[in-house]
């Protein structure tokens, strides 16, 4: 009786096993469902395509089998594309629907990291995501102000100064960075802006969605109008009060709420 428990349990073990070992060969080389192979490369762009659409949330590491998938993406013409796509929308809003008073008031919102700045550098070092997130370590990295503009970017913040719309900057960025950041934007061709928010140390409790949220809610309590924000992550630009409309770039990379 006991040996054939035992042959038993090694059987079901051996099927799941063999379960287990089919389904894990979309991350080898191909599978098909319904008939349509799907490649490793399929299901990592979907993906990163369900992180956009915000689909996948609060991840803290990109999927091992997606990292060189993800590295590639960040370093293709592909993701150029994406971001200078979403940086025209921006420039065909500025020109067809903000009704600008001019009168110091009319402000648009830029995140920093990501935004402005690029930080694939460090991601580089580091997995492009596959490694979970070290404050500290991107921290000691972003004190060096190394990072380089993303140019797309640099071009939309311009276009906007020579509106005469004010530049706000509200980034998570700790305060002790404010010199280094500074430095960093300058050095890149980033300057003109009105005021540049980083938080403070009561604010390290709040998460950023609700930092960037009573950021925006003193600045429209001042008499702003916010007419736009641009950002990377979701937590940048959802909240109340919200600006009249919202931007995303592209960033597969990590995930802050």
């Amino acid at each position: 009786m006991a040996a054939k428990a035992l042959f038993s349990l090694s059987l079901s073990l051996g099927i799941l096993i063999s379960l287990c070992s089919a389904d894990w060969n979309i991350l080898n080389s191909q599978r098909t469902r319904n008939g349509v192979k799907i490649s490793l490369k399929n299901y990592c762009e979907g993906w990163r395509m369900n992180v956009e659409l915000h689909n996948i949330r609060k991840f803290e590491v990109v999927p091992e089998e997606c990292v060189e998938y993800v590295g590639k993406y960040m370093r293709s013409t592909q993701y150029l594309v994406d971001s200078e796509r979403a940086v025209e929308e921006c420039m065909v809003y500025l020109s067809t629907s903000c009704s600008l008073k001019r009168d110091g008031r009319d402000a648009w919102i830029f995140d920093i990291d990501d935004t402005l700045l690029s930080t694939v550098p460090y991601f580089k070092k580091h997995q492009y995501g596959g490694e979970k997130l070290n404050a500290t370590s991107l921290e000691e990295w972003m004190s060096k102000a190394k990072a380089p503009a993303l140019e797309h970017s640099l071009n939309l913040f311009n276009e906007i100064k020579a509106k005469g719309i004010q530049i706000i900057l509200v980034s998570s960025r700790r305060e002790h960075l404010r010199s280094a950041t500074i430095d960093n934007l300058v050095n890149v061709g980033f300057h003109g802006w009105s005021s540049l928010v980083l938080r403070r140390p009561e604010d390290e409790l709040k998460g950023v969605q609700s930092y960037k949220a009573e950021v925006r809610e003193k600045l429209v309590s001042g008499g702003y109008r916010i007419w736009a924000i641009l950002g990377d992550q979701y937590s940048s630009i959802q909240g109340l009060p919200n600006a009249k409309r919202t931007f995303k770039l592209p960033n597969p990379l990590y995930y802050i709420s």
